[in-house]
């Protein structure tokens, strides 16, 4: 099966056995890609004894640390077939991940973020706010993750506004008059989850402005360190929006960087998901073993996007908890599970969070 075939599958609808047959395939040939045309991968695996001609199933895959990312330009295509260079969030003096993509990687992460929101928002495009100022994406040829983050989900509006200005205020006067626009439709609100608390509930509570978004969906993702640091939870987030403005539909996501595209909604039950085209593995710190479910550990990411650079199993520096697989109360198979937070002494990594230490 190739990747278009894979792609082509609704996001939720293989069980665990399907699955794992399909993604052990298909992520030994990445493996075997990646060692054949990247001299650093090849060489990390000539180090370990790994032998991309053996069989293995995914869960036994060698897996990178996200923060080889920012050492080393690793890259398993020609330099002139790179088309993008995405860059991760950083704070000052803070290295950042360096993502190389050519035409082909960049267009199956768009097709992979596209059956996965289609898959709760539906397949028509709809109005669209997005909770940030517009002079995040004007650099398009170096892309950082909060304006890929944008760009990416700005496919699902038909029409568009930014509800932040230059300076990151809320223009009231914008958002009043696009509702009243669209006040008959279902309207898509998207933005980094620091950003929307800082700069649109609180300037809602600071104007007195209470606009009638029960109608709306809003996707969010991005770092919770601030947030917890101000002690307000996801459902304390959720309360408080609800609260200024009527919003119900509320969906976080996981995800970074190094795997755009690869993203892991939030169900109406609170639990992340991993679609078919990528999976969590939840590793014990101490050695690497995998963990059992409700058993807390270090959470690894793969998908079958990255062939630009060997991005197909990587190691993150976030702690979490695998809660279930296809018995989900929302009906979607697959894994679910919880991120806890960073691991201590990680470096903050999140758009939020990055932008939250202005703060």
């Amino acid at each position: 099966m190739d990747i278009s075939e894979i792609l082509s599958i609704q996001p939720y609808s293989l069980n665990k056995a399907q699955k794992e047959e399909l993604l052990n395939s298909f992520l030994a040939s990445l493996s075997q890609y990646h060692y054949l045309n990247c001299e650093s991968y090849r060489k990390m695996m000539d180090s370990i004894g790994f032998d991309v001609h053996k069989k293995y199933s995914y869960y036994e895959l060698p897996f990178l640390p996200v923060r080889l990312f920012k050492m080393y330009d690793l890259c398993s295509v020609p330099k002139e077939n790179i088309v993008k260079t995405m860059t991760s969030s950083g704070t000052t003096g803070q290295a950042v991940s360096r993502i190389f993509l050519d035409k082909e990687t960049s267009s199956n992460q768009t097709k992979s973020l596209n059956r996965i929101v289609s898959s709760f928002i539906g397949t028509q495009r709809v109005p669209m706010i997005i909770i940030d100022t517009e002079s995040v994406i004007k650099n398009r040829n170096l892309f950082s993750a909060r304006g890929a983050g944008i760009l990416g989900f700005s496919m699902f509006g038909i029409k568009r506004i930014y509800a932040l200005d230059e300076q990151m205020n809320l223009d009231i006067e914008k958002i009043k008059d696009f509702i009243d626009i669209y006040k008959d439709e279902r309207i898509f609100i998207f933005g980094f989850t620091f950003i929307i608390y800082q700069h649109f509930y609180k300037e809602l509570l600071t104007h007195g402005f209470r606009p009638d978004l029960s109608k709306a969906i809003l996707i969010h993702g991005g770092g919770w360190k601030k947030l917890a640091g101000e002690s307000v939870s996801s459902e304390e987030f959720r309360k408080k929006l609800n609260e200024v403005c009527g919003l119900q539909f509320i969906h976080d996501y996981y995800g970074m960087v190094e795997q755009t595209g690869t993203i892991y909604m939030e169900c109406e039950q609170g639990h992340l998901h991993a679609p078919v085209y990528s999976d969590v593995i939840i590793r014990r710190p101490h050695d690497f073993s995998i963990a059992g479910i409700g058993e807390k550990g270090i959470v690894q990411v793969v998908s079958v996007l990255p062939k630009s650079y060997p991005g197909h199993s990587l190691l993150t520096e976030d702690e979490g908890i695998l809660l279930g697989e296809d018995d989900c109360p929302c009906g979607r198979l697959g894994k679910y599970f919880k991120i806890i937070g960073r691991i201590k002494n990680a470096e903050i990594r999140g758009c939020s969070d990055t932008y939250a230490e202005k703060f």
